[in-house]
């Protein structure tokens, strides 16, 4: 896929004040560490990961998705009534009716001519959403869309510590769990539009994507039978596995598709769970880790919100120069890969 009239106009991210350690986490099941000899600090030694962001109890989605969302049009001067298309493209929804975009909708006060849907697809949810839009935005049926998630990891972490402490203390009842205590929070929304609307801070290039679903049933999560809450149960090995495999075919797509070398690309943002499973997938591309930007050590695996709120990080830093080019990387559950090619202004 190849776009020559979308601008990334802005980017907003948000972050909630209450922050959980890796420690802290460990801490709640510490007699299940000392039975099975383990000692607290083996979730940061592993994963990278020191620290994640949780909401409150009472989140919403649409609420923490709807004030980022405004914030950013409140901050960009961005006219509502050119946006054609919004979307929420998170895991976590208000309920399943209706669209939790139809909330955010309102509370942002959008004009009645914008359409709204929910759109999820794991980790992945949000550049799914980028790319809808900006097939509908260079086809010429819109102007612009406004696009935005909320992920909370509360509600998954505290199932998933009443989880180890209830489950037998032994590595293999627990492994499938491992992966639940990396998940963090956040909240993000993007604008993209038209370039003759604005050009602005970034122009999407092109877009590649390819879907193994014989692996499906490598991450599934939900509600728990009993009642107790979300939980998620993942094969991280062979997820990783399968994950780095198809991102391999994935980037052969994206310099197919993009003709970029990798000398030409300046900066790499790329969503994964932790630092092994970075490390093995830029060893694997043969990307030099020298151009990656990441913020998993602070903020963990914030589900959809990780890969744009990457890239909201990165323009916060100010890390691009005018006419850089960079890659986002995303590998999410089902499984799917993303790549998505953009160039600073």
């Amino acid at each position: 896929m190849k776009f020559n009239n979308v601008a990334l106009h802005s980017i907003r991210l948000s972050l909630p004040e209450e922050i959980w350690t890796s420690e802290f986490i460990e801490n709640q099941f510490a007699e299940t560490y000392q039975s099975m000899r383990l000692s607290v600090g083996r979730l940061e030694l592993m994963t990278g990961i020191r620290e994640r962001r949780v909401w409150s109890p009472d989140f919403l989605p649409s609420v923490e998705a709807g004030s980022v969302g405004k914030a950013l049009l409140d901050a960009s001067g961005f006219a509502p009534e050119k946006i054609g298309l919004l979307m929420h493209c998170g895991v976590c929804r208000d309920r399943l009716e209706p669209a939790t975009a139809s909330y955010v909708h309102h509370q942002i006060g959008l004009p009645q001519c914008v359409q709204i849907m929910d759109l999820s697809n794991a980790c992945l949810g949000f550049i799914n959403g980028m790319i809808v839009a900006a097939s509908m935005i260079e086809s010429g049926l819109i102007e612009a869309a406004l696009i935005v998630t909320a992920e909370n990891s509360r509600g998954l972490l505290e199932n998933t510590i009443r989880s180890i402490r209830e489950l037998p203390a032994n590595r293999n009842a627990i492994k499938p769990y491992f992966a639940n205590l990396t998940i963090g929070s956040g909240a993000v929304a993007a604008l993209l539009c038209h370039t003759r609307l604005s050009p602005g801070i970034a122009r999407l290039e092109s877009a590649v994507v390819r879907t193994d679903s014989s692996h499906h049933g490598l991450c599934e999560g939900g509600h728990s039978d009993s009642g107790a809450g979300h939980e998620m149960l993942t094969d991280s090995e062979s997820l990783l596995i399968a994950g780095i495999r198809l991102a391999s075919a994935t980037w052969a797509d994206f310099k197919s598709t993009t003709g970029w070398t990798d000398d030409s690309i300046r900066h790499t943002l790329c969503h994964q769970v932790g630092k092994m499973h970075q490390a093995a997938l830029y060893d694997t591309l043969g990307i030099d880790r020298s151009k990656d930007f990441s913020i998993y050590p602070e903020l963990g695996n914030m589900g959809s919100a990780a890969l744009p709120a990457t890239l909201a990080k990165a323009v916060e830093a100010n890390l691009f120069n005018s006419g850089d080019r960079f890659a986002m990387l995303g590998i999410g559950s089902g499984i799917t890969s993303m790549m998505l090619a953009l160039q600073w202004q």
